[in-house]
């Protein structure tokens, strides 16, 4: 599956909706895109969204549209 997830780069911080930004992330779960997430980075994860197929086409259409992959 993939997944939007919505973070701040930083932890030091609180949120502020100008400054959110979003990376794709494919995982088996919403658990475990929090989990390579976090693992990975350092960054504060405001919420998870599960893409549906419509959603992810959407989302495919914007030019700037990738997936992360994290090296492990």
């Amino acid at each position: 599956m993939i997944f939007k997830v919505y973070y701040q780069e930083t932890q030091d911080r609180n949120p502020q909706r100008e400054e959110t930004k979003s990376l794709f992330l494919e995982a088996s779960s919403e658990i475990e895109a929090q989990s390579i997430v976090g693992q990975q980075t350092t960054h504060n994860i405001e919420f998870i969204e599960t893409l549906s197929e419509k959603a992810l086409a959407y989302e495919k259409e914007n030019p700037a549209f990738e997936i992360t992959e994290f090296s492990e």
